[in-house]
């Protein structure tokens, strides 16, 4: 699994996909449409990149003996921006982060104690735009066990893993939809022992299971 892993990230060249985690520009744009606080824009807009705050996410890939497991937090609940959600290490990109790699192995140290060393980064998925507003980048690293996991109690409830196996199975990729702001909004959402993992975090794990089967 380790080196078909390897060889599918070194391989995959990272495209742009939108709102609901989709990679098709008419369909990402009526879901940017459907997400949208402000009036909705005319068919087909799509914000300048200029207008996108870059961000990046890592995507930990916990390389166990019986298989391997992605590293996912919850996000504490007084949190002003997406309280309570599932999500990966990370955030914005800083003016002294040298790249969207440096920005997520930061965010991983300072969120969940997960020192850059023990990660070897192997690739990066497609560009995830959200509907507030943001340009993610996620890089994919493997992280050999075991881990020593220090939260910080302000941005994380808790740290748990997700097997690869069950985001690899395309039954768990659930697209539901529904009505907002006068449309409707699509998304994905994939259901795990209580916890429902859905908008950019889910969309972003749904591509991983497409970069992994190609």
């Amino acid at each position: 699994m380790r080196e078909m892993v390897i060889e599918r990230l070194a391989g995959h060249r990272p495209g742009r996909r939108g709102f609901g985690g989709t990679s098709d520009p008419e369909e990402a744009a009526a879901f940017r449409r459907a997400l949208a606080d402000e009036p909705q824009p005319g068919p087909g807009f799509t914000p300048p990149s200029a207008a996108l705050r870059p961000a990046a996410v890592l995507v930990p890939l916990i390389d166990h003996a019986d298989g391997m497991a992605v590293l996912l937090t919850q996000r504490t609940a007084h949190l002003s921006a997406h309280a309570g959600q599932i999500a990966f290490p990370g955030g914005r990109i800083e003016p002294d982060d040298a790249d969207a790699v440096a920005a997520a192995l930061r965010e991983a140290e300072e969120e969940v104690g997960l020192a850059r060393e023990r990660v070897h980064v192997v690739g990066r998925l497609d560009t995830y735009v959200t509907g507030t507003g943001f340009e993610i980048a996620p890089i994919v690293g493997l992280v050999a066990p075991p881990l020593a996991i220090a939260i910080d109690p302000f941005e994380v409830a808790e740290a748990f893993e997700v097997p690869l196996s069950y985001i690899l199975d395309r039954r768990n990729h659930q697209r539901v939809e529904r009505p907002s702001a006068g449309g409707r909004r699509a998304f994905f959402v994939l259901p795990y022992e209580g916890r429902n993992i859905w908008g950019a975090t889910a969309g972003i794990l749904v591509n991983l299971a497409e970069v992994l089967a190609e």
